[in-house]
């Protein structure tokens, strides 16, 4: 009995030195090799400082939508709903989206719609959606701001983010990007 309460009192405190101390301070020194010293990008518009990592909650005709939250964008609260495909307050509360997007984008159908519109992701936090996703947006967008569609699939096209490395995730643009830009025009 003295000889196993020894060795998991050594086990314990082998463990708490290295996680504690050294891969903590591995993480950090990682960290701080990144541009933003692991503190997330952040953009500044009109005196106001946003976070590109972090999901914003965009709902006006005249941005660009984001992708739905499930704790409400609160970075505080990540997570999902936890709800499965088949629940039915879930099933209600993504068609109450897509009715919702239908209604605001008269000329898209309901076959045309990236899931990512409508179904929040697992942190509840993402802020990119794909690209698809921004140009069924582009219609809605150019009739509420009254420019040419040219010119916001031209911001698409220039605020694309490439999968990394070239092979992981696909391609998807900043929904916060995206919104700034236009209110560059």
């Amino acid at each position: 009995m003295k000889k196993h309460i020894l060795t998991a009192i050594r086990l314990t405190i082998t463990c708490m030195i290295f996680f504690c101390g050294i891969y903590t301070f591995s993480i950090w020194s990682i960290a701080q090799a990144t541009p933003h010293q692991g503190k997330g990008e952040t953009i500044t518009h009109q005196g106001k400082k946003y976070y590109t990592n972090i999901g914003q909650n965009f709902t006006q005709n005249k941005y660009f939508w984001s992708r739905p939250s499930a704790v409400n964008y609160n970075a505080a609260g990540s997570g999902g709903s936890n709800k499965g495909c088949s629940n039915p307050d879930y099933l209600k509360e993504v068609q109450s989206r897509i009715d919702t997007f239908l209604l605001k984008n008269p000329t898209i159908k309901k076959q045309e719609m990236p899931s990512d519109l409508v179904t929040a992701s697992g942190s509840g936090l993402d802020p990119h959606i794909s690209v698809r996703a921004a140009q069924i947006q582009v219609k809605r967008i150019a009739q509420t701001r009254k420019i040419q569609e040219q010119v916001i699939e031209q911001i698409i096209q220039s605020n694309i983010e490439k999968p990394l490395w070239g092979i992981f995730g696909t391609e998807k643009v900043n929904v916060l990007k995206l919104n700034l830009a236009l209110e560059k025009i």
